[in-house]
């Protein structure tokens, strides 16, 4: 009390006269000089703690220098001292609506100061509670408003790495919570830092939280630690090495439940399979999937980290994990995907219904490949939710598609897929027919089913990927002649996704004799006739809409087919091709850009690539085209690359959101989404639309004048890129018996380095030995010369008659027998 009463009296005044809170402030700043008392600086920074909340800028302008001062002096001494100027700078930098060029202009005065940088670095060591915890506060503030600054003190600081993980290794929740939000901001963007505090080991310390917070059961501590490994680990192929070095990759699959030794014949665990989600643990199975998918990288050559390809598959296509992550997995699938997916068999699962996902049945097994291409045409659960066609479902959806189209741009991929569409040889044998097939082959029919046209679409995309680019599959896709007692529904796709305790699904009927089936380029000029008839036809905008997407999607497919590909022109052309394409062009409306554009596309391909004598030949056409005009028909086409659904398409993602006037209202888990193009088509066009256009304008007479690669050019090209992928996975086995033959080399040099000391050691050996043994040949020399001494004197003795010990004569008459014996 008698201090207290001191400073009052002290700061009161000699006469009671009221202060201003500048007078006081300038009186408590003097009391922070080093010459005063450590009691009377603690009472004066607390003081100016308390006046730091209404006065920030007299305060910081007043004692900002001497707070500096004590921190530098006194606080890695008295904790108390420590803790109150430690928040009184913290509230002078911390930035707020009003004051925030204050607080910036005060953050730049702390850190032009390196040694009180340095100093908080230093005092994270300390364990007292409230320093350390003032400190990360502080260092927290600095780092949001000049984090260049103060990470380049981090870097020279004596202490700095050494003390944040000793910060993280806190058993107190609360200065473990602190310190990893501080170490989020001290680790953005700086590689160096990165480095630094993964090899001090801060991924072991990260994950020690995450495992003990629960792992992925874990709270916001377990994600803001998996966000900081994350951080350590994004656009630093260091600290990914040094990763994959360590044993954390399988502590990844634990935390996922996986087993890091499955086998392709093997399904993942039902523990695995089939998990209760809520949005935390979706957030947290997030950042793992996307660290693992940073350490696979785009190639996914590891042997090591295969177990993680085989985790995405597993999780996007027989597990019940929400709909984002699975489309997450997909797209962390490697773009040159190595994972035989025909082989991979899964076990898939379907929710039994009003159950609210906690019964599921289990299906059959069944192939990786087939659920990825049901999961595409159909959606989850083979098409439970297909009717509500959100955002999110299309976007599983078109994921499906992009790992299907890496999947098959081997040759042989491709040719084994079409083989297996092609009618059976012995005309005995049932027809086997595959679930993208079936929805190719489903018959435009009103009233319009949705996700018939949905499902219809997305095959058309999957087939346009087997035979894009590919002669050999185009050539085997004009024999495949699908049977004509194809249901128009879509349910029954055969015995994919049967539960398991079911029967088989019954055989179909036999196919009329005299009905001869159709071939697939016939079926697809028919359907798309009758999707333009049924769109004139169309009761409402939505409606027409669907129509108008079926219609985008056998286009695009056909242009891909009918590339440079004559025969398939021709049969095309005289299936009625012509005449569906012109019409559209001829009854074009203003708000209409994209249907006529690709129908004047695939009509300028049809007369580029009719080279075959036939019914309708390039002479043929000329005059249609002529009639409707070159410019016309260009026009067209240029108008498709200005359209929305043209720009909007991207690399990893196809889906649009639905034109509704409820969208704003509607939760993103429920908004509706549409695909209209996919990204290979949007390639395809902007690689061939130029010359198209100038193939309109030729003569019919001429060659055609196309710049892309013939047939057999084509199959030159196919041939060759596969001797580079086989040339490019032996250089890479053969780098890696490099790096082994480098590894032996070292471990040679290291054993030759050791035989040379050992050499060096043994003639050391050597030449002790010889030494000892010349000191024992003179010893012996000097032993013989002592020994023939005392004979002589024992002789001198006897002839001098002096007596001669008994002991001393035996000694003689045993070297005399010596002497004699020799």
């Amino acid at each position: 009390m008698d201090f207290l009463s001191q400073t009052y009296i002290a700061l009161r005044g000699p006469t009671g006269a009221p202060q201003s809170a500048q007078d006081t402030i300038a009186k408590l700043s003097d009391r922070l000089s080093p010459s005063t008392l450590l009691a009377d600086r603690r009472a004066a920074v607390l003081a100016l703690k308390g006046l730091a909340r209404d006065c920030k800028e007299d305060v910081g302008e007043r004692a900002l220098p001497g707070l500096l001062e004590v921190l530098q002096n006194d606080a890695e001494i008295d904790a108390e001292i420590a803790k109150a100027v430690l928040e009184t700078i913290t509230q002078l930098c911390e930035p707020d609506d009003d004051s925030k060029d204050l607080a910036l202009k005060h953050t730049d005065y702390v850190i032009k100061n390196e040694q009180a940088v340095h100093v908080l670095f230093s005092l994270l060591g300390d364990t007292h509670f409230y320093t350390r915890y003032a400190t990360l506060q502080l260092l927290s503030v600095l780092l949001q408003n000049r984090r260049s600054q103060v990470q380049g003190y981090f870097l020279k600081a004596p202490a700095g790495a050494s003390s944040v993980i000793a910060v993280l290794e806190d058993k107190r929740e609360i200065i473990r919570n602190e310190s990893i939000i501080m170490i989020q901001m001290l680790i953005s963007q700086s590689p160096d830092i990165q480095k630094v505090l993964a090899f001090e080991g801060a991924f072991e310390k990260l994950f020690n939280t995450v495992t003990h917070e629960g792992g992925l059961e874990g709270g916001v501590i377990s994600q803001d630690a998996l966000r900081c490994v994350d951080s350590l680990l994004r656009y630093n192929s260091s600290n990914q090495s040094y990763f994959r070095e360590t044993s954390l990759p399988a502590l990844l699959c634990s935390l996922l439940l996986l087993p890091s030794n499955l086998s392709l014949q093997d399904s993942a665990p039902q523990e695995f399979a089939l998990q209760f989600w809520d949005s935390q643990k979706v957030a947290n199975v997030s950042l793992v999937l996307g660290i693992m998918g940073m350490l696979v990288g785009p190639k996914g050559s590891s042997q090591e980290l295969s177990v993680f390809v085989r985790g995405f598959v597993e999780l996007a296509l027989a597990s019940n994990a929400p709909t984002p992550l699975k489309t997450q997995a997909l797209h962390l699938l490697p773009s040159t995907l190595t994972l035989p997916l025909s082989e991979v068999i899964l076990t898939p699962y379907m929710p039994v219904p009003e159950t609210r996902g906690e019964e599921w049945d289990r299906l059959e097994p069944a192939s990786a490949l087939d659920a990825l291409v049901e999961l595409a045409l159909h959606g989850e659960y083979n098409g439970l939710y297909s009717d509500s066609r959100t955002k999110e479902g299309l976007e599983l959806r078109s994921a499906a598609v992009i790992v299907f189209d890496n999947f098959v741009r081997k040759e042989d991929i491709r040719q084994a897929i079409v083989q297996g569409m092609l009618p059976p040889q012995q005309p005995s044998e049932v027809p086997m027919i595959s679930p993208l097939l079936h929805s190719l082959c489903l018959s435009p029919s009103s009233p319009l089913n949705i996700a018939n046209v949905t499902s219809t679409h997305l095959a058309t995309l999957l087939f346009a990927h087997l035979l894009s680019g590919s002669p050999r599959a185009k050539t085997a896709a004009r024999s495949i002649k699908p049977s004509s007692n194809i249901p128009g529904e879509t349910s029954g796709q055969g015995p994919l996704f049967v539960p398991a305790d079911s029967t088989p699904a019954p055989t179909p009927p036999d196919e009329d004799e005299e009905d001869a089936p159709q071939t697939l380029l016939h079926l697809f000029a028919e359907n798309l006739s009758l999707c333009f008839l049924s769109r004139s036809r169309a009761e409402d905008a939505r409606e027409e809409r669907e129509w108008n997407r079926l219609i985008v999607g056998y286009i695009c497919l056909l242009a891909q087919w009918l590339w440079d590909d004559p025969k398939a022109a021709r049969e095309f052309l005289e299936a009625g091709g012509l005449g569906t394409l012109v019409e559209p062009i001829n009854q074009t409306s203003e708000s209409e850009d994209l249907i006529p554009g690709l129908c004047a596309f695939l009509l300028g391909i049809c007369y580029e690539f009719n080279r075959e004598p036939g019914e309708i030949t390039r002479a043929t056409i000329h005059p249609i085209i002529s009639r409707l005009g070159v410019d016309v028909l260009v026009g067209h086409m240029t108008r498709v690359r200005e359209h929305d659904w043209f720009k909007s398409v991207g690399p990893e993602s196809m889906v649009l959101h639905y034109p509704s006037k409820a969208l704003r209202n509607t939760p993103p888990a429920e908004q509706e989404g549409e695909i209209w193009l996919d990204w290979s088509f949007i390639d395809f066009w902007k690689s061939n639309q130029h010359t198209i256009q100038r193939g309109l304008a030729t003569d019919p007479s001429t060659l055609a004048s196309s710049s892309g690669p013939s047939a057999e050019s084509a199959m030159l090209i196919n041939s060759l890129k596969d001797v580079i992928r086989s040339q490019v996975q032996e250089i890479d086995a053969l780098q890696l018996r490099l790096k082994e033959l480098s590894a032996t080399e070292a471990r040679l040099a290291d054993s030759e380095a050791r035989v040379a000391e050992l050499e060096a050691e043994l003639q050391t050996l050597d030449g002790k030995k010889r030494e000892v043994e010349k000191e024992q040949e003179d010893l012996l020399v000097l032993l013989d010369d002592m020994s023939t001494k005392r004979r002589r004197d024992k002789q001198r003795m006897r002839e001098a008659g002096m007596e001669v010990s008994e002991d001393e004569a035996d000694d003689d008459d045993e070297d005399e027998d010596e002497g004699e014996e020799e």
